[in-house]
């Protein structure tokens, strides 16, 4: 049972973070949204800040971010297939919420340093996986060569990231598309 508790917590934590913002999002709106009592909540976790931490770990698994580094897929198709995966769970939400790696970095960052170095570690552990896809790519001869993997896999990540915002504002996927168009396709030869 108490294991459940907090699952439900966590479960409805990742929500209504998706959902309402970090800073909207209050203690009494996560356990309305899990059906516990609000003693429940500090039974498991301190702080709002502290169970912001275990779901940004839950919603990093969620993103397949690993993907990028499974060699058993072409490294073009990983790229793709990582973000178009990420896209299609936006749809699913309506193109209303976005990241929740951004939703963190922009609202909590400031005012949470323990937030911020924990997003700053998940997105660098993300752009090194797209880099390792990029230099794979260009060791096949499907990437162009002359890029800096690194850098390209970071404007990759914070395009990525901009365009989730410009999602969230038009409220449909033409951001997206257009990250797919401009920001990814020209990496591959041929193109």
């Amino acid at each position: 049972m108490a294991s459940s508790v907090r699952e439900k917590i966590v479960n409805a934590a990742l929500d209504r973070f998706h959902v309402l913002g970090f800073n909207a999002c209050s203690v009494q709106n996560i356990v309305e949204q899990a059906g516990v009592p609000k003693g429940s909540f500090y039974n498991y976790f301190k702080s709002k800040e502290l169970l912001a931490l275990e779901v940004l770990g839950i919603y990093a698994q969620g993103v397949r971010t690993e993907m990028l580094a499974d060699a058993s897929i072409a490294p073009m198709d990983r790229l793709r297939g990582q973000f178009a995966f990420m896209a299609a769970s936006y749809k699913g939400y309506g193109y209303g919420t976005g990241c929740l790696f951004e939703t963190l970095a922009t609202e909590a960052s400031d005012q949470t340093p323990l937030i911020r170095n924990a997003v700053a570690q998940l997105f660098d552990h993300w752009t090194g996986l797209a880099a390792t896809a990029i230099r794979d790519g260009q060791a096949a001869g499907d990437i162009h060569g002359h890029i800096d993997p690194e850098r390209t896999a970071r404007f990759l990540i914070n395009s990525w990231q901009g365009a989730v915002v410009r999602m969230k504002v038009t409220n449909d996927n033409g951001p997206l598309e257009d990250f797919f168009a401009v920001g990814l396709a020209p990496l591959q030869r041929g193109t």
